[in-house]
């Protein structure tokens, strides 16, 4: 089940439990963050307690995610994780922008090369399975994805630089 972040700030709502910068930093004093993070002049948090609720009812929290710090952070929380890396183009990040009818595309666009310049500096960082979603279906992506969480299988180091070159 997608995992709905905490968020603080403004822009889209939907996907998210909406809060305030304060409360995030109220679970962030008292241990309750696994991550936290800024971007499109908004916070986002991952909290413990929110994780917890979806594992406790038997559902697999998925967590989408920006940075590859927090990818590493949310390892803190005890629960086998796959790794899953998605990219697409910039041109393939841009006309979805588009289609979507996102007003921050010029945003959008400067996110996709700060992401890429953090994978090119982590870039021997483990990950399970890297995935071109502008070569694949969504379903085949989820169904790569389910596969290799059935399989357990292990992250590793992979091309990076060929991937988001």
């Amino acid at each position: 089940m997608l995992f709905e972040r905490l968020k603080a700030g403004p822009g889209r709502t939907t996907g998210y439990r909406l809060t305030t910068v304060d409360h995030i930093e109220e679970l962030s004093r008292a241990g309750g963050l696994l991550y936290r993070n800024a971007r499109y002049d908004a916070e986002y948090a991952i909290d413990r307690h929110g994780v917890a609720a979806l594992v406790e009812t038997g559902r697999i929290p998925v967590l989408h995610m920006g940075q590859v710090v927090g990818a590493s952070a949310v390892a803190a929380f005890p629960l086998y994780w796959i790794r899953v890396l998605l990219w697409c183009p910039l041109d393939t990040t841009e006309s979805r922008s588009i289609g979507r009818g996102d007003k921050d595309v010029e945003a959008r666009v400067k996110i996709w090369y700060e992401t890429q310049k953090d994978l090119l500096a982590h870039e021997t960082e483990p990950w399970t399975l890297t995935l071109r979603t502008d070569k694949m279906s969504p379903t085949e992506s989820a169904n790569v994805i389910v596969d290799a969480l059935a399989a357990t299988a292990s992250a590793e180091s992979r091309n990076i630089r060929e991937l988001v070159g």
